[in-house]
C-alpha cells in the first residue's frame, strides 16, 4: 500500500463467492481450520483448530472476551407492520435502546406489541433506525430468553421466529466461556474454543485471562465514509481487572507474549494502555485501529476471517500489514475456507 495517501475504505474490499459465508456452525467447536500467519517471514500455512495448543508456550498470556451474548433478536407488531428488533443495551429502569427494522414504520409514541402480551411504547428516536422503548416494570431481559433469539447477523439466513434452530443458535453463538451478559453480538473468534482445549492449555502453563468488552453496533457498525480516517467509532464498555492487569504487565515486562482472541480483545487491552501500562477499571472506547496504529500490548492475535470494508479488516491489516492480510484473504479463498461468524479462522503470530 502507498504510504502518505489517505487509506480508502475501497483498499479493504476482497470478492468472496457467497457460498463461502458460513451458514452453520461445523459439528464441534474446533473442528475449524486454521490460517497461521507469519508476521516476520510473510509465509502462511494451513492448519485446524485443534493444532492452537502448539503455538502456546507456558508463561504465555492469552487473553479471552467473556462477555455473554443476549438473545437479543425479537419481533414485535407496530400498527400492523411486523418489526424486527434489536436489543442493543438497557438504558434505565423499563428503557432499552434497540434497533428496528423496518425503522420507518415505529414511530414516536407507537405502541409495540411482543410476545406474551409484552406491551412497550417508543419513547424516543435515535438515529440510524435506533429507538428507545419503554417497557415500564416488565422483565426484559426474561422475556428476551423466553422468547429472543441468537442475534445472527444478516449475512447468517433464518427463515423468521424459525423454532427448529432457535435452540442450536442460542447454544453455538456463544463462547463456552462466556460469562457476563451484555453483547449483542458474539466474539467470534472464541467460539472455536473447547472446555477441553482450555483444560489443555491451562495444564500446560499457559496463563489464560479474561477481559470483557460487550460487544454492541460499533463493532459491527457498516463504514459509510469513502476515506477511512472519517468514520468515527460508536462506544463500546469494556473492564479489565486489576489481576488481568497485573498479569499483562508482568509478561510485557517479561517479555511473555500475549495472545489476543479476537478483535474485542485487542481493542480493550489496547483501550487500557495508559503511561506504559495497562490499566485495570470499566471504561468506554471509541478506539478504532487502522494501518498506521501502534501496537503496545498484543503480540499475537486469533481472530476470524471479516467482512470487506471491515473496521474489523482495517484492525487486522493494521497488526499484520495490509499486504500480507490481503495476500491471506485471497489465498484463504482460494482454498474455500468458511468466513465470518460462523466460519474458519487465522493465527496472526
Amino acid at each position: 500500500m502507498t504510504s502518505g495517501k489517505p487509506l480508502r475504505v475501497s483498499d479493504f474490499d476482497y470478492g468472496l463467492p457467497t457460498e463461502f459465508i458460513a451458514q452453520h456452525p461445523l459439528p464441534h467447536r474446533d473442528d475449524s481450520r486454521m490460517m497461521v500467519v507469519d508476521r516476520k517471514s510473510g509465509t502462511i500455512r494451513h492448519a485446524r483448530f485443534r493444532e492452537f495448543s502448539d503455538a502456546m508456550s507456558a508463561g504465555d498470556v492469552l487473553v479471552l472476551n467473556d462477555t455473554r451474548v443476549l438473545p437479543a433478536k425479537l419481533w414485535g407488531t407496530s400498527g400492523e407492520a411486523k418489526i424486527e428488533f434489536l436489543f442493543i443495551r438497557e438504558t434505565g429502569p423499563g428503557s432499552w435502546e434497540v434497533l428496528c427494522r423496518p425503522a420507518k414504520r415505529v414511530r414516536q409514541d407507537d405502541t409495540v406489541l411482543f410476545p406474551g402480551g409484552v406491551e412497550a411504547s417508543v419513547a424516543g428516536l435515535a438515529e440510524e433506525g435506533r429507538r428507545i422503548l419503554g417497557f415500564g416494570k416488565t422483565d426484559v431481559r426474561a422475556l428476551l430468553h423466553g422468547a429472543g433469539y441468537a442475534p445472527l447477523p444478516p449475512y447468517i439466513k433464518r427463515a423468521r421466529q424459525d423454532e427448529t434452530t432457535r435452540p442450536g443458535d442460542i447454544d453455538r453463538y456463544q463462547t463456552v466461556f462466556a460469562k457476563k451478559e451484555g453483547a449483542v453480538a458474539a466474539p467470534t473468534a472464541g467460539l472455536h474454543f473447547t472446555e477441553e482445549i482450555l483444560r489443555g492449555l491451562k495444564a500446560g502453563g499457559v496463563d489464560i485471562r479474561r477481559v470483557t468488552l460487550d460487544v454492541g453496533l460499533a463493532t459491527f457498525q457498516p463504514v459509510r465514509a469513502a476515506v477511512v480516517e472519517d468514520h468515527k467509532m460508536l462506544e463500546e464498555i469494556y473492564s479489565v481487572t486489576p489481576a488481568v492487569a497485573r498479569a499483562v504487565n508482568a509478561a510485557k515486562t517479561e517479555g511473555r507474549p500475549v495472545t489476543a482472541v479476537g478483535t474485542t480483545v485487542v481493542r480493550t487491552l489496547e483501550s487500557a494502555w495508559q503511561d506504559g501500562e495497562v490499566r485495570p477499571g470499566r471504561r468506554t472506547t471509541s478506539l478504532f485501529i487502522t494501518p498506521g496504529f501502534e501496537f503496545h500490548v498484543v503480540d499475537r492475535l486469533l481472530t476470524n476471517f471479516h467482512l470487506p470494508q471491515s473496521t474489523l479488516l482495517m484492525l487486522v491489516s493494521a497488526f499484520a500489514g495490509y499486504d500480507l492480510v490481503m495476500k491471506a484473504y485471497r489465498e484463504a479463498v482460494r482454498e474455500r475456507y468458511r468466513f465470518f461468524s460462523y466460519g474458519d479462522c487465522m493465527l496472526i503470530e
